[in-house]
């Protein structure tokens, strides 16, 4: 609407004033409202093109857009199981620090696995108690048959002697009776000789691999009950959480609430430009925004980065084939703004609607002398029009807060 106020003031305006005072037609006679085109065509001919040329060269060389948003980032909260809630540490809203417990679940399975891992220890160690006495005792069977073997072993000597010296007087049959004992008593000694055996076994191999499998049944259902506490991972701040004991949390379906961390959104400016402008927008550009949570100011920001792909032709695999004609608004291209001052976005809440102008400069290059007069002429004029721009956004910054509030329906 500027654009054509002021073209209409270099061509309907002084075309007017011919037929006026010139051509001396009067409004309401030769100039009435059925022959104000072909009164005035050549003014209105010219203040189109001017117009149309005048906004081609203002939004080319000083993009301006109102898709402008201090996107902040959110974290789900999530437990890593189901379960019932069965306490809360946290309100509606309120800041939480990096560790600090937001809710709780219902632990009673946890903490029963994890009673259960104890026992399973103390058992283990009562085991390891009752192996090492079973080592003494198999000690004991073994002298006690080592004992019945040698007193086995005289008395076949003592037997063997006399039948040597006088071969009636022992009968035959005691003597292998006595040769069988001995072998008899010699399998007792290798049977508690291999009980012993099995006990240090299980002393030093069994009841230690018992035990360890206990152990690590604890530290399981350890790291299960301490999942039960859902901890903040950010320092942040939790908004609209409305999770309330007795409910039921589902990390799959059913997210906790919402945890913003701390400063995300503060500091920088997101802004969609249009395609058309993909060869003007460079790093290091001046730009100026407005927003709505700081009315009637304008913030000197400076372009930081500048998104190389554009979000509306992104795919992803699926059963149907992509069709271009799907894709009916074209994307803008994503533009990162922070401000030229350390605080020039104190006071911005994220999420703010903002506008926001970028500003080519060809200082640098009309200083070269590389250009030649005329279009060295042009460069000025583009950079001219850049400081109307500058002012229809300060008249934007006024009118911005109004329009807000008229949209918003307050």
């Amino acid at each position: 609407m500027l654009e054509l106020l002021f073209c209409s003031l270099l061509t309907i305006f002084p075309d007017y004033l011919y037929r006026r005072f010139a051509q001396g037609k009067r409004i309401g006679r030769e100039i009435t409202l059925f022959s104000v085109w072909f009164e005035l065509r050549w003014g209105i001919i010219a203040c189109l093109m001017l117009t149309i040329g005048l906004i081609t060269v203002i939004f080319y060389n000083h993009p301006s857009t109102t898709n402008a948003t201090a996107f902040f980032r959110t974290v789900p909260i999530l437990p890593e199981t189901n379960g019932r809630v069965a306490e809360v540490y946290v309100g509606f809203t309120g800041e939480v620090k990096q560790g600090a417990p937001i809710f709780r679940l219902d632990s009673s399975a946890q903490e029963a696995a994890a009673e259960a891992a104890r026992r399973k220890i103390a058992e283990t160690d009562a085991a390891l108690v009752v192996a090492r006495t079973d080592v003494l005792a198999a000690e004991g069977k073994i002298q006690e048959a080592r004992s019945a073997h040698q007193q086995a072993m005289d008395e076949l000597a003592t037997k063997q002697e006399i039948y040597r010296r006088n071969p009636g007087a022992v009968a035959v049959r005691d003597i292998e009776k006595l040769e069988v004992a001995v072998q008899g008593r010699q399998g007792t000694i290798d049977a508690a000789t291999a009980a012993k055996q099995t006990v240090e076994a299980q002393i030093s191999t069994l009841l230690p691999a018992q035990k360890a499998s206990a152990q690590a049944a604890l530290a399981q259902a350890e790291v299960d009950l301490a999942k039960t506490v859902v901890r903040a991972g950010v320092s942040g701040r939790v908004e609209q959480f409305t999770l309330r004991v007795g409910d039921i949390v589902n990390p799959f379906m059913r997210p906790a609430g919402v945890l913003i961390p701390e400063g995300a959104g503060r500091g920088r400016l997101q802004a969609g430009f249009g395609q058309i402008e993909a060869q003007v927008m460079k790093v290091g550009m001046v730009a100026e925004a407005t927003c709505a949570s700081k009315p009637w100011t304008v913030i000197p920001m400076v372009v930081v980065g500048v998104q190389d792909f554009i979000a509306a032709g992104q795919i992803r695999s699926g059963e149907q084939l992509i069709d271009a004609q799907q894709v009916t608004r074209p994307g803008t291209m994503l533009v990162f703004l922070e401000p030229l001052y350390d605080d020039g976005f104190d006071g911005v809440t994220p999420g703010s609607s903002c506008i926001a102008n970028a500003y080519t400069s060809n200082h640098d290059l009309i200083a070269s002398g590389q250009v030649g007069a005329a279009r060295g002429l042009v460069l000025h004029a583009v950079d001219a029009v850049g400081l109307v721009h500058a002012m229809i956004l300060r008249i934007q910054a006024l009118v911005f807060p109004i329009q807000t509030l008229v949209l918003g329906g307050h």
